[in-house]
């Protein structure tokens, strides 16, 4: 079993230590398949169901004292057209994206954003003070795509090969 040693300049302070390649190689794979996972499920069954709807959310299930209650209601009054679709899609991609390991860059920051609007429909929060567990998928999404988690044992190692990423670089951006 093989062990590297990172390096890193952290918030100004040096760090280093040692990790086994191979048991982070099984954790980078086990947490990309469950996030994949737990994005895909809530987005198929919203996808599948004719009857879903945010709105509900959006109108009822917001806390009182919300300070954006006006964005979620403008959002269920006047976008909803918009948001249903991107909702139920955007979970269902992004976890279909994690579970192949295809564009899991591109996949982590718009899982992470979503995320971040789900937090801010949570506020005030009922169980700690700033951190709940969306801002915990959206760390585990940012820790993914700087792994690159894609390419441990996922289609973005064959993209990356392919002629096209070759010839235009900037596409590894996305992928990993």
């Amino acid at each position: 079993m093989s062990t590297r040693k990172l390096e890193a300049d952290l918030l100004g302070r040096e760090t280093n230590f040692e990790y086994s390649e191979h048991w982070i190689g099984y954790a980078l794979l086990g947490l990309r398949l469950v996030m994949g996972w737990t994005f895909f499920y809530a987005g198929i069954t919203k996808v599948l169901d004719p009857e879903w709807s945010a709105a509900g959310m959006l109108l009822h299930g917001i806390p009182e004292g919300n300070p954006f209650v006006s964005v979620w209601t403008t959002m269920a009054n006047e976008w909803l057209w918009l948001i249903d679709p991107l909702n139920a899609w955007g979970l269902t991609l992004v976890g279909l994206c994690l579970l192949l390991g295809g564009l899991v860059r591109w996949a982590a920051i718009w899982g992470a954003v979503m995320m971040v609007f789900y937090w801010a429909a949570a506020l005030p929060l009922a169980h700690g003070i700033v951190i709940d567990d969306h801002i915990v998928y959206a760390m585990l999404l940012f820790g993914l795509g700087a792994f690159g988690a894609g390419r441990i044992l996922g289609v973005d190692a064959y993209l990356e090969a392919t002629d096209l990423v070759e010839r235009f670089p900037k596409l590894r951006l996305f992928l990993g």
